[in-house]
């Protein structure tokens, strides 16, 4: 393969092992958020507030795309949602190894209650994450590979990712 994509939900770790595995392998690390971010001139709450979550889609979508069509050697942690669309799931398989990191809900609650940059939360993690998790239970089966990280550093989700990359 020739990109890694994470993609999980809220909380699940992808930005931190994206950071442990680029490091490892001397790739680069690709944040979705914050190529978006970057290319809007705002944040991902801002785009949300004001121009809605279709619009964030689509703009997600386009990053997506420009991030990792025609490019090798990079680690990519997608925002969460970026598997609710069939053409970004299509752009990911079609790109790299799609390894989906997943969490139980008390373990994500404890991991973004404090987090002020997360717009479908809505302030109320405990009744948001549970309900989130039920709507998107089958959102991350595509993926090539799927790691639990509730009880697993970074580290040890880097060394996962690391064999299945050579056992390909």
């Amino acid at each position: 393969m020739f990109n890694v994509v994470l993609v999980g939900f809220m909380g699940t770790g992808k930005s931190t092992v994206a950071s442990v595995l680029a490091e490892r392998l001397g790739w680069s690390k690709i944040d979705l958020d914050t190529c978006i971010e970057e290319a809007e001139g705002k944040t991902i709450p801002e785009v949300f507030a004001e121009k809605g979550e279709p619009y964030f889609r689509e703009v997600e979508t386009a990053a997506l795309r420009r991030e990792l069509e025609g490019r090798t050697g990079q680690i990519v942690a997608t925002g969460g949602g970026a598997v609710l669309a069939e053409e970004n799931r299509a752009i990911m398989l079609d790109n790299g190894l799609v390894v989906a990191l997943t969490a139980d809900a008390e373990t994500i609650i404890s991991r973004v209650k404090d987090d002020p940059n997360r717009p479908l939360l809505r302030g109320n993690a405990e009744k948001s994450v549970p309900e989130l998790l039920e709507r998107r239970k089958h959102a991350y089966d595509f993926a090539h590979v799927r790691i639990d990280t509730s009880d697993k550093t970074a580290e040890q989700i880097a060394d996962a990712i690391v064999a299945r990359l050579q056992a390909d």
